[in-house]
């Protein structure tokens, strides 16, 4: 009686290698593919998040200053300067001051005594550069230092007006101490340095309409004085 033949005699050894051979081979280019996708998926991921960003920081300086910044994303610029106004106040404080006139000739003396209430405003010039650059490892905000954009008269009251017997006031001494108590009003504003209240208002506001994330510099420059 003949023995029934092997199975592995039938099988086909070289094919099943082939076979094995081309399905690794497939194997190892759907894992390169996919590799090689991912740079390209990361980068358009991080490019978006930069676009993201740069809106979101665009929209809340418009809404703070009511100003268009540059917006320049990853040495690309997707908005330009865009300002309706010349300057914008962030800090508006009341000032009152007084000063006394006093001018004694001949032995006759007259007094002029004025009080002033004022109002000191502190702001940006949006003639200067306003600008937001993002890259993939950081977000700058630049924009100038903040400064006194005006301080304005509101009232001034005559506290005293007398006349010496020969020595009268004129009308030189009350527009001089007028110009004395503007003066005033301008010193007191600067020693309260609302400027620096400006800035850390604008600060304030802008951190508080995007968040901590991503962690943003912002930078104060010193632009000329405004004509």
């Amino acid at each position: 009686m003949t023995a029934p033949p092997s199975p592995s005699r039938h099988f086909n050894w070289p094919l099943a290698f082939t076979i094995l051979g081309l399905s690794v081979t497939a194997a190892s280019i759907f894992i390169l593919n996919r590799c090689a996708a991912l740079p390209g998926r990361a980068t358009k991921e991080t490019v978006d998040q930069m676009e993201r960003v740069g809106r979101d920081l665009r929209n809340a300086i418009v809404q703070i200053v009511q100003l268009q910044p540059r917006v320049t994303i990853n040495n690309r610029v997707y908005f330009e300067q865009i300002s309706p106004i010349a300057e914008l106040a962030l800090i508006s404080q009341k000032l009152e001051v007084e000063h006394e006139f006093l001018h004694t000739w001949a032995g006759s003396t007259k007094r002029l005594r004025l009080h002033g209430t004022y109002t000191a405003k502190a702001g940006f010039d949006l003639r200067q550069e306003f600008s937001v650059t993002v890259t993939p490892v950081a977000t700058t905000v630049r924009l100038p230092h903040a400064q006194i954009l005006g301080v304005e008269q509101n009232n001034v009251e005559l506290l005293a007006y007398e006349n010496g017997l020969w020595n009268p006031i004129s009308g030189a001494d009350v527009q001089a101490e007028w110009i004395t108590l503007a003066k005033l009003a301008r010193e007191r504003a600067a020693a309260r340095n609302l400027p620096a209240q400006a800035e850390e208002s604008f600060r304030t506001q802008l951190k508080a309409r995007i968040g901590t994330a991503p962690p943003l510099e912002i930078i104060f420059y010193q632009s000329p004085k405004s004509e």
